[in-house]
Formats: structure tokens, sequence, C-alpha cells
């Protein structure tokens, strides 16, 4: 029984023992990274590239964080990097560096790099340069008076006859007139790119000059492709331009979608000298990050792209004069005729 009892004290001691030597063992100095030096060599070809460096003392990784948003890790402490931002831009880049036992050091340092802007590439056009009927490969027509006239309570009714749309000079030219047509008492022409041509993204610019007369309302816009199945606002509906004769010399910029249509619609107005006697430049650039209208180079409206929003699908093109309706408002008496006059339609990818 003596002997037994040993044993097991014996035992005890000897699981002591291992147990103090294991715990010396996790309780052993760890050395956190030192001394960490980072280097940035930037391209001076305005691409954009960064090749970065770093090292430290007793580090066995390194976490980049780019300024922009943007983390990588690099075991050895070298990696390239490529800026997109246009122009000429600083960032604060930050470096952890990290031991085999997770202990850090953090350094930070400072980067201008310059990018160049891509030249955009002319993707579709028409110039208009052709005399006679606009360009049927191009261009469609929406015939009639619409659903109460076309959801506005317009009071023109859209025709193909070379009277309300005819390419002439070098220009489109898409007349409203005063006269009395299969019960309406105006017409006009709604000229759509509908199944012809769409795109997604990318810049716009139409040289255009307004027609004048209290009533009109011409505009140059655009629609989602599927509104067919998706229905308004759902499909997303962009307008470039819309002028009312009312309030002459006033642009609206304007987008509607979900939640923000009709007069709840997300836009703003510009104000130009002279809307109907001179021609101007309605532009539109449509990125999956933002959507921004101009007048001759003047950004007026610009709305945060996202896909909340339906603005990352295929649109065509619209361009009509409308008359009267909920938004151009009562027509003058005295209107008989008024021209808008589109010198092109450009995109650019």
């Amino acid at each position: 029984m003596k002997n037994l009892k040993k044993l097991l004290t014996l035992l005890l001691v000897f699981v002591a023992l291992a147990s103090c030597k294991k715990a010396g063992a996790d309780n052993s100095p760890k050395t956190p990274p030192s001394n960490l030096i980072i280097n940035a060599t930037v391209s001076t070809d305005s691409s954009g590239k960064v090749n970065f460096t770093a090292s430290a003392d007793n580090a066995v990784s390194y976490t980049y964080e780019f300024g922009n948003g943007d983390i990588k890790t690099a075991a050895s402490g070298n990696i390239g990097y490529q800026y997109t931002t246009s122009g000429s831009n600083t960032y604060t880049v930050s470096v952890t560096a990290s031991s085999s036992s997770l202990l850090t050091i953090k350094k930070s340092i400072e980067v201008t790099v310059t990018v160049k802007a891509a030249i955009p590439t002319l993707f579709w056009s028409d110039e208009f340069n052709t005399d006679g009927a606009p360009d049927p490969a191009k261009w469609g027509y929406d015939l009639g008076t619409g659903g109460n006239g076309w959801g506005n309570a317009e009071l023109e009714y859209y025709t193909n006859r070379p009277e309300n749309a005819v390419v002439q000079g070098g220009v489109l030219k898409i007349n409203a007139l005063k006269e009395n047509y299969s019960g309406s008492g105006y017409t006009s022409a709604r000229l759509l790119s509908k199944d012809k041509f769409a795109f997604t993204f990318g810049k716009v610019e139409i040289r255009a000059k307004l027609p004048a007369g209290v009533g009109t309302w011409p505009a140059l816009w655009m629609l989602g492709s599927d509104i067919s199945t998706a229905g308004w606002p759902a499909c997303g509906e962009i307008d470039i331009m819309e002028h009312l004769g009312r309030t002459l010399n006033t642009i609206y910029g304007t987008l509607h979608y979900p939640g923000r249509s009709g007069g709840n619609a997300d836009g703003h107005t510009t104000v130009i000298a002279d809307a109907t006697t001179a021609f101007h430049i309605y532009a539109l650039e449509w990125t999956a990050s933002y959507i921004k209208i101009y007048v001759d180079g003047l950004l007026f409206h610009t709305t945060t792209n996202s896909g909340a929003i339906p603005f990352n699908h295929d649109f065509f093109f619209i361009l009509n004069v409308a008359m009267g309706g909920g938004f151009g408002g009562a027509v003058d008496p005295a209107f008989t005729n008024a021209t808008m006059e589109v010198d092109y339609i450009r995109v650019y990818k």
C-alpha cells in the first residue's frame, strides 16, 4: 500500500512538472515586427500603376490599405497596384506588418498618382446628313395620341409624315403644327430607337435648337428597354433635356424611377440664354456609379447610381415635341407651328 502511495505521489509530481514546462512555453516572450519601411514607385506614364515594397524585422505578411477602400495582403511585402480614378489624386497608403505570433506594426505614407482620363470612342451616332425621312435603320415612330395623351393629357397626334419629321439641311426637324388631324388639334412626331438601338452606360451628346411657343414641350430622353415587361417607372427614365415654352430657357434634367417619379422625380433645372434661337449641346454621362446631366459642359444634375435603382440595363432614345398636357400647360391660342432641330446625337463608350 505504501509503495502504491509513493507511485501516485511521483506521478503527480511528474504531471505538475510537465504542466509547468508547458505553461512556460506558452508564456515565452513574443517579438513584434519592427523597423517597418515602405517605398512606392509611381509609374510616370499616367497609367495609375504603383509598385509598393515593404519590409520589417520579424514580419511574415504585409496588409496594404490603398487609401481608396481597397485592401490586399502580400506575404513578401512587394505588390503592384493600379489606381483608376482620373486626374491627379493623393492617397494615404497604410501597411500593417504581422509576425508569426500575430503581433503587428503599422505605418502610412502618402502617394500622389496621376491617371490620364480614357478617351471615349464613338459607339453610335446619327449626324442627320442625308435629306429625307429619318434613317429607318435607326428610328421608328410612336403614332397617335396614346393613352390619356401619352399619360400626360397631351394634345398632339404623332405621325410619321414628312410634315412632322424630316431630315433637311443637315438637321432633323420635328415640326409641331396647329391643324385638325384625326380628332386632334395639333400634330407632331415622336421618334424612338426602340428595337433598333439601345445601350448600357456611356456618354451622350445631342446638339439641338428648341422650339418656341407657349405650350410646346420638347424632350430628348431615354427609357429602359424592358418597359414592355417592367412597366413605367420600374423601367427607369432619363430626361436629358426638357423645355417648356411657358418658362423660356429653363432646361430640365430629370430621372424617374420607383419612389421618384412624376411630380416627385429626381432632377434639377438650369437656365441658358437662347435655347430657342441657338444650338446647345445637351449631354449625359452614365456609369454604374453615377448619372450626370449637362448643358454646354455645365453639370447641373447628378444622381448616384446603384443596384437599387433601374439604371443598369439597356435604354433607348426618344426625340419628340409634345403640345400642352399636364407639364406643357395651356397652348397659346396664337400658336401655329414650331420646330425642334437636332444637329446630331452621339453615343461614346
